[in-house]
């Protein structure tokens, strides 16, 4: 007796699914976590030598206000020193705001606002210390009220700035920043074989002709120095990420280029806050003679174009050493051919 067409299917409907539960469950692709960001390796080492190097410009420029023999040239001295300051202070508040928020995400807690609230509080913290050192230790005057108003205000800048999301792009712009601003202090005992070299006989236009190519090797050293310890950082970070947990992503080349311009960033950023926070000094000192308000309109013009090139020079160092690192890409000769039908 032949079978109705159907039939077989109708009765199979008809019987209870005997399947059990956790085979089911086991045949539901499971979901995919969200990648972890990458840590910053080192965030506390960073947090003591920016510190240290912030403790050490406040030092400096206190002695070196202390020594002056008037008061005139005691303001035209901080007009000269500020940049240097506010520079350290912006990157001891992003390096302490990191190691902090670092130590939260290795406990679990890494919501992305508290992260953020902390960091900027702790870049607060930050700024109010180096505040008070400076109120304390420094003459009592409105050059120093606008010295430390200054340097808490970038210090907090810097701690919000470490908030971000992925800690390991932040921590190769810090470690970056830091290696630039000791590396530009390390220079100024190069100047003066670098203006003979020149060409600086001591004619005026000789020596500013001179200036400008110093000043352009000093910018393109320090770029590729911020480049290459950017990418290193990286590389590291990739590293050990890699030993905690195998299957964590790779960083792609965005991360890379703005580690690399993140020192020229911060920067610009210092001599945005600088003409904002320190436009009092910096007026007082302009007016002091003629020579010296050309003196602070040059050196301002020498800030951004240092900056620039810091920050063009760095993002292509990074970008070309990670490049580097690339494999080759697949040929289209080893895909199989098609099948014909």
């Amino acid at each position: 007796m032949s079978k109705q067409p159907g039939s077989s299917t109708a009765a199979e409907s008809d019987r209870p699914d005997t399947t059990d539960p956790a085979d089911q469950a086991d045949q539901v692709a499971p979901v995919a976590e969200a990648p972890r960001p990458a840590r910053a390796p080192g965030a506390p080492v960073l947090a003591l030598l920016a510190v240290g190097w912030l403790a050490a410009m406040l030092w400096s420029t206190r002695e070196a206000i202390s020594s002056a023999a008037a008061g005139l040239t005691a303001i035209s001295l901080s007009a000269f020193a500020l940049p240097g300051v506010i520079s350290a202070a912006l990157v001891a508040g992003a390096a302490v705001a990191l190691a902090v928020t670092g130590l939260l995400a290795r406990r679990g807690v890494d919501r992305a606002t508290l992260r953020f609230v902390v960091a900027v509080g702790t870049g607060l913290l930050v700024g109010l210390a180096a505040a008070l050192a400076i109120n304390l230790t420094y003459a009592d005057n409105a050059t120093t009220n606008t010295i430390a108003g200054t340097s808490a205000a970038a210090a907090i800048i810097g701690g919000a700035l470490a908030g971000a999301r992925d800690a390991a792009p932040v921590g190769a712009v810090v470690t970056a920043a830091l290696g630039t601003l000791v590396f530009v202090v390390a220079f100024s005992r190069a100047r003066d074989p670098l203006f003979d070299l020149f060409g600086a006989d001591g004619s005026q236009v000789s020596l500013l002709s001179a200036a400008k190519w110093v000043s352009r090797t000093e910018s393109l050293l320090a770029g590729l120095l911020a480049g290459l310890l950017a990418f290193g950082y990286l590389t590291w970070a990739r590293r050990r990420a890699l030993r905690r947990d195998p299957a964590t992503p790779a960083l792609r080349w965005p991360a890379y280029l703005v580690a690399g311009a993140g020192p020229g960033l911060l920067l610009l950023l210092a001599e945005v806050i600088i003409r904002i926070g320190g436009r009092t000094l910096l007026d007082l000192a302009g007016a002091l003679s003629e020579a010296d308000a050309v003196a602070q309109t040059s050196l301002g013009t020498s800030r951004v174009d240092n900056g620039i090139w810091v920050l063009f020079v760095g993002a292509l160092t990074a970008l070309v050493a990670f490049g580097r690192t690339l494999g080759p890409a697949p040929h289209d000769d080893d895909e199989p051919d098609p099948v014909d039908d």
